[in-house]
């Protein structure tokens, strides 16, 4: 059994709000959400942060951006506007070693964010 929870949420051993899901990636509400809408996009297959991504990783990253789109539509957001934010390491607020960007959205988000 992998130790990584959201290879857990992947396999179905640990459930989720999951609100898109196709061959590459799953989107699912996240559990502390600091906008009214926020949904972590995920790739199914575990890299741990873009700095681990591989130059074969390209396509499976794209598939991360456009299911980012596709929660977004699905959310009744996309024309209004949201953020698409994926943090890469300590420094940068990842908590959870397997990489995701967060959709947020449903309120107006400040520039800069951290």
């Amino acid at each position: 059994m992998s130790a990584c929870i959201f290879c857990r949420i992947v396999a179905r051993e640990i459930p989720a709000d999951i609100v898109h899901e196709n061959d590459h990636v799953l989107a699912f509400r996240d559990l502390r959400p600091v906008a009214p809408s926020h949904v972590l996009v995920i790739p199914k297959r575990h890299i741990d942060s873009v700095r681990e991504a591989e130059t074969d990783d390209v396509e499976l990253l794209g598939h991360v951006m456009i299911g980012a789109r596709d929660v977004a539509q699905k959310l009744g957001v996309a024309a209004g506007g949201y953020r698409v934010v994926v943090n890469n390491g300590d420094d940068a607020g990842q908590t959870v070693f397997h990489l995701h960007a967060h959709v947020l959205a449903g309120r107006s988000l400040v520039w800069p964010p951290g």
